[in-house]
């Protein structure tokens, strides 16, 4: 019998390598195959700041997934491997075992079967920061500034798992179809703040100045989305139904969290409701780190973000929805994950989604419009997009199925499926997947089966040219009115190469103050519709939901988007009117839209209105006489008096494009205004008339200052500043983050050029010098040479021949630096 049973392995072990050849032979992304279950994960770590090591104890317990097995491999990325044993009675085995850098193969001491659990211990050494040739985000463990030598930077440490990095930093089954319940032990210095997955189990004060914390997830959740974070945080408390809701934040942030994250129990309350589930975990919490290198991400029960705010900083973020995408996936993609990255869609798509449910419940339909919008219009602009589906089974490497396809298409495909089943039978849809599924890995047919069993519809043909197929439809729409026959003739054709798409769509006919909903399906290339009435219409509006995830050409005549702009009711209703007829600016209806826009009751046209008036391509005193005529007095009361700070903002601008000292107080008003942005706008209307007084203004906001309003003061000093606001602009520019340096470099460089004091001279010099050595590898040699060589000329013309001097050692030394 044991000779046959492995007779019988090797030929299906021969049989899976014949296909792995296959499919490598065709780029074929096939799923993780499960020799091994991770069942429970316990960590004890402890870190060297100075070596930046993780010193880590690891009892990982396991059974085989079907097949007995004699044998375990976990992935293990640039450790040191002391020591593996099996724990049995109570005692530990030796295993012996090989190692690669990447992954570990364990012989286990004897054959286990699927009814059976196995511990192996490790003891380990991670050494994330000596791992070479890795993208920024794939070390998996971050020591950041360790050795507290950064200037105003804390000393952190975070962990960011997604795809597989978490296998950086504890030996795992690095693949998302796996699930595991974990408890890690972590020993920090006792001044520190520990988060983790799930619950604080426990905390215990070591003799020796430590503390250990125990954080407990006793609900099985992927490896990749384990996390750890150690720091100086300060924690506010908030609730849901009982449960922790706890924001982390650095401490001089501390009063602004529930600016950041008071959504968040709202969110959860909505979220629970659409999809039938309350929210599964124990806790939620969210944390702030520096340095991170992902926009956010979702760890089950512990999400991190990159960046904090000011109250003053988030008047001026238009309708963030990116806590409200992490939070959607403790339901996409922690409760449920996709079963591989091909079926990545799973986590995120939906999470993209979740950005547009949780605008339009909060801040209304146009809001989530505008969303989608944009959205479509990020996909559309990647003409690579198109060649990628949803479901990629051939991608090149793991981030790769993270793109626009991913995001971006697969949320908008997500809500045209919902606009076609309609909220009650999409959102009962979800709580099928979801509970059918609840712990689980899944892949999309899963979500169609759950989806079909919800509204009774067959919803192969979607899955198939949406989910499996790739590309979108490109429609090319155009009208004919027969006046004899009545009807009105609409011509559809679809330009796209590949695949015809099956759309059911909405079409509206406003005929006579009244409108007329026809809803049809095209299935061809081309598709010709008759439609009888009573009369030529005033407007025929193809895709009227506005849902559909196409590149459009729609031969609308002027005429007709302008009755569209006044009388249908969508957003994009609007904005498409809006910018047609920005392109005709010269036609009194489409003055008339432009103006209706720039009191449009959603900020977003607004601001859409004052692009079409001027932009970095338009210049407001350009427009026609009578367009500007008609809206400088709306620009003014925009500028005066608007509730978004970004409508308020762009107005200033344009007012101070014209350099009027009639605006004046104007300007002066803005200078009181909490946001950051309007103050920047209104400073820099102020320097456009008076220079003098814009120097006494900027000294104001010296010591509050951020983003564009920085770059306003550095703009004015730079400008007329002289050697009195030098060392002010020096100690901002060098004690600035990366990116504030790279928006002030350019005004940094430019105020060096007049300068008169020659030590300050070599300051600006030396640090323009540093900044292109040290950021060299991410291109920004090029722009530096360009900005000293214009200090360079600028100096030569007043004979400064030490600093030309010091300019062509700092050029050919960054041109020379590795």
């Amino acid at each position: 019998m044991k000779i046959y049973y492995i007779l019988l392995l090797s030929g299906v072990f021969l049989l899976t390598m014949v296909r792995c050849s296959l499919a490598q032979d065709n780029n074929y992304r096939q799923s993780p195959a499960r020799v091994n279950d991770l069942v429970h994960t316990k960590l004890d770590v402890r870190f060297d700041y100075k070596k930046r090591y993780l010193y880590g104890k690891e009892w990982v317990t396991i059974k085989p997934h079907f097949y007995p097995t004699d044998s375990l491999r976990l992935d293990a990325k640039g450790m040191a491997i002391h020591t593996i044993g099996i724990l049995a009675g109570g005692k530990i085995s030796p295993l012996k075992f090989t190692y690669d850098s990447l992954s570990l193969a364990i012989r286990l001491n004897r054959t286990y079967n699927s009814s059976e659990t196995y511990t192996v211990f490790i003891n380990y050494t991670a050494k994330p920061n000596e791992r070479k040739g890795l993208r920024n985000n794939e070390k998996g463990l971050y020591f950041i500034n360790p050795d507290g030598t950064e200037k105003n930077k804390p000393i952190e440490i975070w962990t960011e798992g997604e795809p597989e990095s978490s296998s950086g930093w504890f030996p795992t089954i690095d693949k998302p179809n796996q699930k595991t319940t974990s408890e890690i032990s972590m020993t920090v210095q006792a001044k520190y703040v520990t988060l983790s997955n799930g619950r604080l189990a426990s905390q215990k004060k070591n003799n020796d100045g430590t503390r250990t914390d125990t954080w407990k997830m006793e609900l099985p959740n992927s490896p990749y989305l384990f996390m750890m974070a150690v720091g100086d945080f300060k924690i506010y408390h908030d609730h849901w139904h009982g449960k922790e809701v706890n924001y982390y934040i650095e401490p001089q942030y501390a009063s602004y969290a529930r600016d950041m994250f008071g959504d968040v129990p709202e969110a959860i309350s909505f979220f629970s409701k659409i999809t039938g589930v309350d929210y599964p975990w124990n806790k939620y919490a969210a944390i702030v780190v520096r340095d991170y290198v992902s926009g956010a991400m979702e760890n089950t029960t512990a999400n991190v973000f990159g960046s904090q705010s000011t109250r003053r900083e988030l008047l001026d973020q238009y309708y963030s929805s990116g806590v409200e995408h992490e939070l959607f996936h403790q339901w996409f993609g922690d409760y449920v994950t996709c079963e591989s990255w091909s079926n990545i869609t799973l986590n995120e798509s939906f999470a993209d989604l979740g950005e547009i449910l949780w605008l339009e419940h909060k801040y209304g339909k146009d809001a989530a419009d505008e969303h989608l919008q944009n959205g479509l219009q990020g996909y559309l602009s990647n003409p690579d997009n198109a060649k990628i589906p949803l479901v990629n089974f051939h991608y090149q490497a793991i981030h790769d199925a993270f793109n626009g396809v991913t995001y971006q298409k697969g949320g908008r495909i997500l809500n045209m499926l919902r606009n076609y089943l309609g909220n009650e039978a999409f959102y009962r849809g979800l709580n099928i997947y979801l509970t059918s599924n609840s712990f689980k890995s899944a892949e999309a047919q899963q979500l169609r089966l759950a989806m079909e069993q919800a509204c009774g519809l067959d919803l192969n043909w979607f899955f198939n040219q949406w989910y499996y197929n790739a590309g979108h439809p490109v429609l090319d729409i155009s009208y004919h009115w027969d006046e004899s026959a009545k009807t009105e003739y609409v011509y559809i054709a679809q330009k796209q190469d590949g695949q015809v798409f099956k759309l059911p769509i909405a079409i509206d006919i406003y005929i006579n103050g009244k409108t007329e909903r026809h809803k049809i399906w095209l299935n061809a290339k081309a598709d010709t519709l008759s439609l009888k009435l009573i009369a030529k219409p005033n407007l025929v509006n193809v895709d009227a939901d506005k849902v559909l995830v196409a590149q459009k050409t729609d031969h609308k005549t002027l005429e007709q988007f302008v009755f569209q702009y006044f009388n249908a009711p969508l957003y994009l209703d609007r904005y498409e009117a809006l910018e047609v007829s920005g392109n005709n600016q010269g036609d009194k209806g489409a003055q008339k839209v432009i103006f209706a826009a720039l009191n449009d009751k959603f900020s977003g046209l607004r601001l859409k209105a004052l692009e079409t008036l001027a932009s970095d391509k338009k210049d407001f005193m350009t427009l026609d006489k009578d367009l500007k005529d008609i809206t400088l007095p709306r620009v003014m009361e925009l500028a005066k008096n608007d509730d978004n700070t970004l409508v308020k903002t762009y107005a200033l601008r344009i007012l101070g494009s014209l350099k009027n000292l009639k605006y004046m107080e104007i300007f002066k008003k803005a200078l009181s205004s909490p946001s950051y942005q309007v103050d920047a706008a209104g400073l820099i209307g102020i320097n456009e008339v008076d220079p003098v007084a814009a120097l006494k203004f900027a000294a104001r906001f010296e010591d509050d200052n951020i983003g564009d309003l920085t770059q306003a003061i550095v703009r004015v000093y730079a400008a007329s500043g002289g050697d009195a606001k030098w060392p002010y602009v020096y100690q901002r520019y060098v004690n600035g983050t990366l990116q504030e340096q790279i928006h002030l470099t350019e005004k940094f460089s430019r105020m060096i050029e007049s300068l008169k004091n020659p030590e300050y001279v070599r300051q600006g010099i030396a640090e323009l010098k540093y900044m292109g050595i040290t950021y060299k590898k991410d291109g920004a040699a090029p722009y530096i040479i360009k900005y000293l060589k214009a200090v360079k000329e600028a100096r030569d013309k007043t004979n400064d021949i030490t600093a030309s001097k010091d300019i062509t050692e700092a050029m050919k030394l960054i041109e020379n630096a590795k």
